[in-house]
Formats: structure tokens, sequence, C-alpha cells
């Protein structure tokens, strides 16, 4: 929650639209399964949001550069 209160109001409601689509699990975009853990991401602009299969929010993270490493 503390992650969510920080970022910019434009910010939240473009994650809020994002997470909104996952009703359409599995058929949703911008998803990849993490290597090695039962997680998956979203990807939202600069943002990550890791979630697990039953939709559960584990955490949002804001990717400062992209690079071949970033997930």
């Amino acid at each position: 929650m503390k992650q969510w209160l920080r970022l910019e109001r434009p910010d939240r409601l473009r994650i809020a639209d994002a997470v909104e689509d996952l009703r359409l699990w599995p058929d949703c975009r911008n998803v990849k399964a993490l290597a090695g853990r039962e997680e998956f991401r979203l990807r939202v602009g600069r943002f990550r949001v890791i979630f697990s299969v039953d939709l559960r929010i584990v955490r949002i993270e804001e990717v400062k550069k992209r690079d071949e490493h970033t997930c």
C-alpha cells in the first residue's frame, strides 16, 4: 500500500486500468511469467506490477533504465 500511495495520481490511474484488464486472464497483454517463480509481471509504462496467479498484487516497481536485464 505504501508503494501505491507514493505514486503520482496519473500513474495510479494508468496502473489501475491495466490491473483491471487482468479480468481477461489469461488473454492479457504485457504480461510475462517470471523465471523460477510462480509470479507474473504486468508492464505499465515504466512500472512493473508483480502478481501471483491468484491475482494478488505482490509489489509495484518503477524501472528507471530499461536494458536487456530488465524484466
